[in-house]
Order: structure tokens, then C-alpha cells, then sequence
């Protein structure tokens, strides 16, 4: 079961993706902000996270930068209510970019398609 980290600073988003994701099958793991992400990452090994940009105080773009640092295959979806973010540079490093909306569609799909680019790496590394 692929074990996903929601990091949101508004509970409702936190409370309605995990709900629809256990729906999924999918083991979920939130954050209110960034404190302690790095520990949870290294505790819990997410397969993926799914990550707000504006947070009361912290920067998703910067957590995604340190993300990057320490775990540069993990995939990340980052996940706003604005899209004006796609255009920053530092949204690059992110496998994904999603609109927030109470359509979770997009968010499913490219969830299934950050971990489906995934599996060959895991598999590669058993050998």
C-alpha cells in the first residue's frame, strides 16, 4: 500500500485528500506546515507528497528545495489554489503541479502516474 505525506495548513484540505485517498488504498500521513518534515521523511518513508505552496509560515517551494536535497527521487505534487506559482522556478523541481480544487480528478491521476515512475526505480534497486 503506497504511503503518501499531505502537507497542507488547512485541516479541511488535509481532512477531504485523506479521506479520498484511504478510499484509494492508499496509507496516508499529514503535516499542518513544514516542522518536522525532514524527520517524517526520514521516519516514514513516504512513496510521495503532496504539498501546499502557501502555508501561514513556510514556503512549499522551499520545503520542496530541501526535499530535493536530501531525497532527490521522491516524488513531490505541489498543490495551490493559485496557479501563478507554476511559473516560478522553483516550482520546477516538483514532479507535479495541481490546481487545488474539490475535484480531486487531476490530483488522483497525477498521484497514480508520480508513483507508476517510480516503481521501475524501487524494483532496480532490490537487485
Amino acid at each position: 500500500m503506497p504511503k503518501i505525506l499531505i502537507v497542507d495548513d488547512e485541516e479541511g484540505i488535509r481532512m477531504l485528500y485523506s479521506m479520498e485517498l484511504q478510499d484509494e488504498g492508499y496509507e496516508i500521513i499529514t503535516l499542518p506546515d513544514g516542522n518536522g518534515l525532514l524527520e517524517v521523511l526520514e521516519k516514514q518513508r513516504p512513496d510521495c507528497v503532496i504539498m501546499d505552496i502557501k502555508m501561514k509560515e513556510f514556503s512549499g517551494l522551499d520545503l520542496l528545495q530541501q526535499i530535493r536535497k536530501r531525497y532527490y527521487d521522491l516524488p513531490v505534487i505541489l498543490n495551490s489554489a493559485y496557479s501563478s506559482f507554476k511559473v516560478d522556478l522553483k516550482s520546477v523541481a516538483a514532479d507535479y503541479y495541481v490546481v487545488k480544487s474539490s475535484d480531486l480528478t487531476e490530483l488522483k491521476e497525477k498521484l497514480r502516474l508520480a508513483l507508476e515512475a517510480r516503481i521501475p526505480q524501487d524494483m532496480s534497486d532490490r537487485s
